[in-house]
Parts: C-alpha cells; structure tokens; sequence
C-alpha cells in the first residue's frame, strides 16, 4: 500500500493524493460479489479485478475469495487504517474490513501479504456486536485516527432500527463495545462521516433492517420505518446531540463532507425523495441542511408506484472539492456536478447506463420533466447490461469513474430480476476534469455473468491505496 518515507498510510492532504504522490494510477480494484437471493448457494466472496490497460488480464477478475458461511451479504468495505493515522509510520493499510448486512458478521481480510491475492485473517462472529454492543447489521467502516476501527450499524439484534455504532480494536479486531455513550441514539442507522476539526460525527439513516431484509414495501415509509434524519453527533463525548430532518421518505443513504479537513460542509444524497442536500455549520454552531439539487420522480406506467423516483444511492466528490457525482439507480444515469459553489451545483455532465425507463422494456414514461424521449438501452461489447448505475468510486486523480450496478440483493431481485439472473456488471466512465463531461469507456466491462460459479453481484469498489469514499483527513 502506498507508503512515503517514514509516514504512515495513505496521503498528507486530499491534494497529495489526487497529485498522485506516492501512489501511481490504480492497477487493481476488490469488489464484494454477493450470492444471497440468486439462487446459488455459494458463500460470498471478494474479488480482485485488474484495471490496468497495460496488463494482459484487464478487466479480469484474477482472485476470487471466499468467505466462510452462506448468505452474509457483503455490502460496504473499510480500510483498518488510512489517511486519518497519516502521521503515525507504525501503522499500515493491509486489513480490508468487510461487514455483512444481513449475517451480521465482520471479516478483516490480510490484503498486506499479497495485494492481489487477498486472505481472510479474522473473523467477528456475530454474537460479539450483540453482546458487547446490543447492534446489529453493520454497514459502514471507517479507520480512526487513535487506529481503532468504527463501524456504524443499521439494528438491534432482533432486526428492529437502531443507529448505533461497534468499535474494534485496530491491532487485534476485538470488538471493544458501542462507540457511542448515553442512551440516546436515532432510530435508524446507516452511514457516517467524521471532522474532527469541528467536533462532529454526522450518521445517515436507511430502514430497520427486518423491514428492508427481503424487499421493499411503499407502505413502510408511512409507518416510519424508513429514514429522513441527519444526525449529528459530538465527536469528542461521543454523544448524539441533534438531527436534522430531511422529510418524511426521504431516506438519506450516502453521507460526505468535503474532504478539505476545515470544511464545515458536505452533502448527502436522499434515495427516495430523488434529492441532494447540502448540510452546514450554522453561525450559532449547530447544524443544518438546505436542498440544492432535486432529480424530479417521472410518471410512468407498468412499474411498482405510478411515480418513479431517481433512487440516487451513492454519491461522491473528488478529492479537490470540484465536483460531486451521484447515480440514479432506477433512471439509470450518472451525474456529474460542478460545486465550485456549493450552495449551487451546476450539472456538467450525465450519461446513462441502463435503468428502467429503456425504450422497449414493460415500462412507459407518461410525464417527464427531464427527457424528451425513453433512452435507449444500454449495450457495450455487445452485452446489453440489466439493471442500472449503482456503486461508483472516483480514482484519486479524478479522471476515471468505475461503476457497478447492484444495490443489494433483495432489492435487486424486486426491481431488476434479469440483474439477478445475468449478474451484475463494472464499467469504467471518463471524465473530464477541466469543463466536466462523462463518457463511457468502450473497451471496459467486467461482466460478473460469467463468474466460475454462475451470475454474482458485485457491489462497492476500493482500491488497495485508499479513495475517496474511504479516506479521512483530520
């Protein structure tokens, strides 16, 4: 892992590493590749793809690893140090941190010994996160700056919302207990982001997991079992101190503060109400949020609601604060921002792969305030690809976006059952860094339909060297 001198991992500054000091253009990426609900009783496994043009397997998945048990659902990853222990030559990033949503289990895997051949160290078995933490369904993991490791969690143990957090120790993997103190914790968990230069820990909120676990009903936003809140934690007391509401089905998923440690700002892409927001310090030293960008729902025929929204499920900005992207899961298009002012982001760049709304599938597109026509559906090397742009990770120097397109896999199965069938594919977009603009890349596609053990989903990408959805600069 890129290492300078005498420093610990990852990069001084979010300038430093989009400069490419230390670290060259990425050669390798791990994928989680998801099995549950497909069909085939296979455990998951984490992938290693060769994204290097110059390498004779481009765009081949040249590892495959697999995990110990059935139906974990591996979702999100995390590094067991990175930029945040930047300062501290004793550490390194060779631990890759994979949570399970659905089995509640947390693997660390040794990517260290052989950056393309990674191998499992340690497994936490569930019943460590419900004794010693009363949670559940771990989702995201960042590393600390003290080298500890914090996971947030979407539940309790018994599958109702909870969104507390589990803090493993970063030498042995134990689990130490709940990060957070106090009783008090939001109803729902999900995602989080920490700046410590403003005392702050901000968590986002998705559903209860036995809620979501197989599907998703309209009817369970009514009864509040998905997520509209920011919220806000004290960062030093580890205390829950504020939320911030984003209205009701909402359901804010991906939360990001600007990566320049002093921002007292970010943003946070709202799945259902198709919506960006910016959240901010307020003069007074609380917190709050203003919508900046909206993606209108579009009218349709021959889907589940008469009303499609975007469904924006990650979003991400580059390491020089330039620009934010997000995906529109159900549309199926890509967005480039530019937020120069953040306050008014302009879109700069779009393109679409897949989604829908495609010309000559089951649905039709009644009203819409964005489009003139249905586009087309979208074929590269031949393939025409299921399903729609989901996951996306930016490479350091901005000018690479890879995608993949599978959300999760009981969601996949209900929205995009050919996904399921096909499996999920990677695509790589170029991006113009100087006016903004995205283009497809033609000659890239990893198909995960032609996995050895049949059709795989895979989901969030990370390079060995740290990114940007993963580093914290504090």
């Amino acid at each position: 892992s890129a290492k300078c001198g005498a420093c610990g991992p990852g990069y001084a500054t979010p300038l430093d590493a989009m400069k490419g000091k230390c670290c060259p253009r990425e050669e390798i990426v791990y994928l989680p590749c998801i099995y549950r609900n497909t069909g085939i009783e296979k455990p998951d496994y984490l992938a290693t793809v060769d994204v290097d043009p110059k390498s004779p397997h481009y765009c081949q998945v040249i590892h495959r690893l697999p995990m110990l048990n059935l139906k974990d659902e591996l979702h999100h990853s995390g590094w067991n140090a990175c930029s945040s222990c930047f300062g501290d030559a004793t550490k390194r990033r060779n631990r890759l941190i994979l949570p399970s949503l659905i089995s509640s289990r947390i693997y660390v895997v040794d990517v260290g010994t052989d950056l393309r051949a990674p191998r499992i160290h340690k497994v936490v078995e569930p019943v460590e996160l419900f004794w010693k933490g009363n949670v559940a369904n771990p989702h995201t993991s960042h590393c600390l700056g003290s080298g500890d490791i914090l996971i947030s969690c979407l539940g309790d143990p018994s599958g109702n919302g909870k969104g507390g957090f589990i803090l493993l120790d970063g030498e042995t993997f134990e689990v130490k207990g709940n990060w957070e103190n106090g009783e008090k914790v939001p109803p729902l968990g999900y995602d989080f982001w920490y700046q410590p230069r403003h005392n702050v820990l901000m968590s986002t909120e998705w559903g209860a997991p036995k809620v979501l676990a197989d599907g998703f009903n309209p009817a369970d936003i009514e009864k509040g079992y998905y997520g509209r809140r920011i919220n806000v934690w004290d960062w030093s007391t580890r205390t829950y101190i504020q939320a911030v509401d984003l209205g009701k089905g909402s359901i804010p998923l991906e939360i990001r503060f600007l990566h320049n440690p002093d921002a007292a700002e970010g943003f946070v892409g709202c799945a259902l109400s198709g919506t960006v927001h910016r959240f901010y310090k307020t003069e007074k030293g609380d917190w709050a949020a203003e919508k900046v960008i909206e993606v209108p729902s579009k009218k349709v025929q021959g889907w589940l609601l008469p009303d499609m929204p975007g469904l924006i499920t990650d979003i991400l900005i580059s390491l020089d604060d330039r620009f934010l992207y997000f995906s529109n899961w159900l549309h199926g298009d890509i967005r480039q921002y530019d937020i120069s002012d953040t306050r008014k982001p302009k879109l700069v760049g779009q393109v679409f792969l897949g989604g829908s709304i495609t010309k000559g599938g089951p649905v039709t597109v009644v009203e819409d305030k964005e489009l003139q026509y249905q586009p087309e559906p979208f074929v590269i090397k031949g393939k025409r690809v299921p399903g729609g742009p989901q996951m996306i990770q930016l490479s350091l120097d901005g000018k690479r976006l890879y995608v993949t397109s599978s959300l999760y896999s009981a969601w996949d199965k209900q929205f995009y059952p050919d996904l399921v069938k096909e499996g999920s594919v990677m695509l790589q977009i170029d991006v113009d860094t100087e006016k903004g603009g995205l283009k497809v890349n033609k000659n890239f596609l990893v198909d995960f339909g032609k996995e050895p053990d049949g059709p795989v989903l895979a989901h969030e990408i990370r390079y060995p060297g740290g990114d940007c959805t993963s580093d914290i600069w504090v």
